[in-house]
C-alpha cells in the first residue's frame, strides 16, 4: 500500500504537489484566523448589533447567540477559494512573465517585471474566484439563531447552524427582540443560487472594483515596503529566514493598511442588498469611498483594522 501510494505521489507534477500544499497550508491557517476575519467583516459592513460593542463585546455576542460555531460562518467559502485562488495566481504569474518579456523584450527584468506580472496575475485570480469571497462575506454578515418569545422578552437562543452546510431557520430576531424576516442563506451552494437569481453575473461580481483598483497599489507598497525593510536588516541577518518572514509580514500588513479602504468599500457593497438601509446605493469605488466618509465618518474606512494587526502579532 505504500509502495503504491509512492508511486502515485511521483506521478503528480511538482507544480501540484505545491498547489496541494499550498492550498491545505492557506486552509488552515484560514481557519485559524477565521474568528477574526469574521468579526473584520461585521465592523467593516458596520452590523448593527457589532457597531458599538468593541472586540471583546462583539466576542461575548457571538458567543453567547450563535456559540463557539458562530465564529466560523462563512469559512468553508473562504476555504474552498484557496487552492483555485492559489492555483491560477501562481501559473497565471508565470504566464504573464513570459507573455511581457516576448512583448518586451527590453524590459527590465527585475521588481518592475516581478510587480506587472504578480498584479495581473492576482486580478486574473480575483475575477475567476470572487463570487465566493461574496458569498464567504454575506454568510459572515448573517447573524442566525432560534429564539422562544415570551411576552416580549428573550427566554431562550438556540443556534441552529453547522458551518456553512445547512442554516435551518429563516427568521431572525432582532437585539430589541422584534422579529426581522430577513431572507437567510443556507449554506454555500444556496447563497451562490439566490445570489444569481437576484443579480445574475453582476450580482455575483458585486464589489469586484474596489478589490481589483487595490491589486496594484497594494502590490507596489508591499514590494517597496519589503525592499526598504530589508535593506536595513543587519548583513548577518540577510540570509535568516525570520528576517525575510518578518519583512514580508509587515510589508504586507503596512501595504493592506493603504489600500484598506477599498476593502471596506468592497465589503459594504458586498452586503448592501442584505442591511436595511436608507442610505443611498454604493456605486462605483470612489464615488462610494467619498459617500461612506461623509455619511459614516472616516474612521469607517479602517474598521476592523485592528484586527488585521492581531492577526499578525498572532502569526
Amino acid at each position: 500500500m505504500a509502495a503504491s501510494s509512492e508511486s502515485i505521489l511521483d506521478h503528480i507534477p511538482l507544480f501540484a504537489k505545491e498547489l496541494l500544499a499550498g492550498g491545505l497550508a492557506g486552509g488552515f491557517a484560514k481557519t485559524v484566523v477565521a474568528p477574526l476575519e469574521r468579526l473584520k467583516i461585521l465592523f467593516q459592513t458596520r452590523r448593527t448589533e457589532f457597531r458599538s460593542a468593541g472586540l471583546s463585546g462583539s466576542v461575548r455576542r457571538i458567543a453567547k447567540t450563535e456559540g463557539l460555531l458562530g465564529f466560523y460562518r462563512g469559512n468553508g467559502a473562504s476555504v474552498a477559494r484557496i487552492i483555485p485562488y492559489a492555483g491560477l495566481h501562481f501559473m497565471s504569474y508565470e504566464e504573464y512573465r513570459r507573455l511581457i518579456m516576448q512583448a518586451f523584450p527590453n524590459v527590465w527584468k527585475g521588481p518592475t517585471l516581478d510587480l506587472m506580472a504578480g498584479s495581473l496575475s492576482g486580478g486574473t485570480a480575483v475575477l475567476f474566484t470572487y463570487p465566493l469571497d461574496l458569498i464567504r462575506t454575506k454568510l459572515a454578515y448573517q447573524v442566525n439563531y432560534i429564539s422562544a418569545q415570551k411576552s416580549n422578552q428573550f427566554s431562550s437562543m438556540t443556534l441552529v447552524v453547522f458551518c456553512d452546510l445547512q442554516i435551518v431557520s429563516p427568521t431572525k430576531l432582532n437585539v430589541s427582540g422584534m422579529v426581522n424576516n430577513e431572507q437567510v442563506y443556507r449554506g454555500i451552494r444556496d447563497c451562490l443560487s439566490k445570489t444569481y437569481k437576484e443579480g445574475g453575473i453582476r450580482g455575483l461580481y458585486r464589489g469586484v472594483a474596489p478589490t481589483l483598483f487595490g491589486i496594484f497599489p497594494y502590490a507596489g507598497l508591499k514590494f517597496y515596503f519589503y525592499e526598504e525593510m530589508k535593506r536595513r536588516v543587519p548583513e548577518d541577518y540577510k540570509k535568516s529566514i525570520m528576517a525575510k518572514l518578518t519583512c514580508g509580514s509587515v510589508a504586507g500588513l503596512l501595504g493592506q493598511t493603504f489600500t484598506y479602504p477599498l476593502e471596506v468599500v468592497r465589503r459594504q457593497m458586498q452586503v448592501q442588498n442584505l442591511a436595511a438601509s436608507e442610505e443611498a446605493e454604493l456605486k462605483g469605488t470612489m464615488r462610494s469611498m467619498v459617500l461612506i466618509a461623509q455619511k459614516q465618518g472616516w474612521k469607517t474606512l479602517f474598521s476592523g483594522l485592528s484586527i488585521n494587526y492581531i492577526k499578525v502579532g498572532k502569526s
